[in-house]
């Protein structure tokens, strides 16, 4: 059996798809396509159905690929019971899709989502009328929390196999104005507004949407999280680090570095400690708190303000939601440009998604400058990171010139997240790169050893040197730069050994270490990405957005030394006057 889950953005429909599938879902294509849905495989009282994840949607009407396809996909033979959710808070607006779905004539279940906060807001459901008037399961649900899960899942395993039952004819309209007024029509007869209760939440975003106190919110809970994920990420590199050069110390005592198999053996055991000391101990807490900002539901109201302080610099807003997925990783965020209809927006939107600094590139950040210059200096990164893909956006406005559309999206409500919940959505990203991205870095460990050992890396060296060169950065920096296109975090992981040093300040003044990191932030993409690139967008594009991100590296971390050399000139002027 297979149970598909629709709903409009923001209704919690990927929330409850998480609850029951716990993360373990793989994600495809519609056939000839490139929308995706979310699949996963879950037990009802003993009895095992495909679970699927349609992409949110306001409408069927098949304005845009998504929605066709939807449309296409629910109206397959594929499908048996159609898991209707609907934000509990807003019934006029989710009844809209509600009545098109009536219309499919598939088993049906509207499961009224976020019940705690339609109460909170005042309003009371009259439930058993509303299912009498659809002639279908209308049942309460409060998917954060894990209430109303069990039942919904029941009738609609119950719904299974069966006629859709008649719906009131009066509810079979066409117009999409029709559809507008019948919902708003049966709100009003459903749905009793009551007095709802002042909270907190409500005062919250007086202050955190304001056009002033909002930005300098957003900074400080930047440097709030920054320093909560220094310092815990400092804490457990310290003495997991120490424990490693224990270890390898002992391991160059008994095998010599002079032969292959002793080169070898401390490039293995220097990419196993990488991913232990340098790249877990910030990844994880990132995660966490990545997380925890999700689930509260700050972080629509971070893309609500980013889009109007980048609109005033020409940035494209339909960038923003791309540009906040891809603090976790750039490969979704590519994918999420899917939704855009002109391949000019996905093309805009997809080269200012690569520049932003994914999870991967945080181990560079915080391995190397948060941790030898303090974590201010991370959260300047990032400040500045906000900066380039602005005017970068306001040049490419520029040259591919349209008018630059608003954002106009739903604030979703604040709410306390379960500790099951981040936990397994963090464990989810870790997982992924214990996977796929750890092996990468022992590969390439061993791989900067074989090339060390028969004094190759030189050469290779060479072919970076121009970019080294200019700057300002040690010739041996170029392999770890050169690798780090198959993994950001390989970059920090092979400049240690490329240098042989296990403090980078033994090798690295403070400005290189700025120029190093900042050039790695923007340059060439990882290899997924540049696949995920090539797939959206094609060859050309995937070729023309690596060689801007090369540029736009170099720049950047040319500005960056520039101030730092200039800062440092300040400096010492100061001290010779002082």
């Amino acid at each position: 059996m297979r149970i598909a889950l629709i709903g409009q953005p923001n209704c919690g429909k990927s929330t409850l798809f998480n609850q029951v599938a716990g993360y373990k879902a793989e994600t495809g294509n519609f056939s000839g396509t490139t929308v995706t849905f979310t699949e996963s495989r879950v037990r009802v009282r003993g009895k095992i159905i495909d679970l699927v994840d349609l992409p949110g949607t306001y409408a069927l009407e098949g304005t845009n690929p998504a929605e066709r396809e939807t449309l296409k996909y629910l109206n397959s033979n594929e499908v048996d019971v159609i898991i209707n959710v609907m934000d509990a808070s807003r019934i006029a607006q989710g009844l809209e899709l509600t009545l098109e779905l009536l219309a499919l004539h598939k088993p049906l279940v509207v499961a009224l989502n976020m019940m705690d906060e339609a109460a909170r807001l005042g309003f009371r459901i009259n439930g058993p009328a509303l299912q009498d008037c659809l002639g279908a399961p209308v049942l309460p649900l409060i998917a954060s929390r894990g209430r109303g899960i069990q039942p919904l899942f029941i009738t609609a395993l119950n719904l299974g196999g069966q006629p859709a039952p008649a719906a009131d004819p009066a509810l079979a309209v066409e117009s999409p104005f029709q559809r507008h007024q019948l919902s708003e029509t049966l709100a009003g007869r459903y749905v009793e507004k009551g007095a709802s209760r002042a909270h907190w939440r409500d005062r919250l975003d007086d202050l955190l949407l304001h056009p002033v106190w909002g930005y300098a919110a957003l900074i400080l809970i930047l440097f709030v999280f920054f320093q909560a994920v220094y310092g815990l990420g400092s804490a457990l590199e310290r003495p997991v680090l120490t424990f490693f050069n224990w270890m390898n110390a002992g391991l160059t005592a008994r095998l010599s570095l002079d032969t292959f198999w002793g080169q070898l053996a401390s490039g293995l055991l220097q990419g196993v400690s990488g991913g232990f000391a340098i790249v877990l101990p910030y990844l994880v807490p990132f995660l966490v708190g990545l997380g925890l900002l999700e689930d509260i539901g700050y972080l629509p109201r971070i893309a609500f303000l980013m889009d109007a302080l980048m609109h005033r610099l020409g940035l494209h807003g339909k960038a923003i939601v791309p540009f906040i997925l891809g603090y976790g990783c750039n490969v979704p965020s590519i994918m999420s440009t899917r939704i855009l209809e002109e391949p000019k927006d996905r093309f805009i939107a997809s080269a200012l998604a690569v520049l932003v600094p994914c999870a991967a590139r945080l181990s560079v950040v915080f391995g190397l400058v948060a941790f030898y210059l303090g974590p201010l200096w991370a959260l300047v990164i990032y400040l500045f990171n906000i900066v380039v893909i602005a005017f970068v956006g306001r040049l490419l406005t520029y040259l591919l010139p349209e008018k630059t559309p608003g954002l106009i999206m739903e604030m979703p409500v604040y709410r306390l997240p379960t500790l099951r919940t981040v936990t397994n959505k963090a464990w989810f990203r870790v997982r992924e790169f214990i996977v796929e991205a750890w092996p990468l870095l022992i590969v390439g460990s061993v791989a900067l050893s074989t090339l060390t050992y028969f004094q190759l890396s030189p050469w290779i060296d060479g072919l970076v040197r121009p970019v080294t060169w200019l700057l300002g950065l040690p010739a041996a920096t170029g392999v770890p730069l050169l690798f780090g296109v198959l993994r950001k975090e390989l970059s920090l992981i092979m400049l240690r050994q490329a240098l042989g040093v296990n403090d980078f300040s033994a090798a690295l003044t403070s400005v290189q270490m700025l120029s190093f990191t900042v050039f790695v932030v923007f340059y060439i993409p990882c290899l997924p990405t540049l696949a995920a690139l090539r797939r959206e967008l094609g060859w050309r594009s995937m070729l023309a957005i690596a060689a801007m991100t090369v540029v736009v590296a170099t720049l950047a971390a040319l500005l960056v030394r520039g101030g730092a050399l200039g800062l440092q000139e300040v400096r010492h002027f100061l001290s010779l006057g002082g």
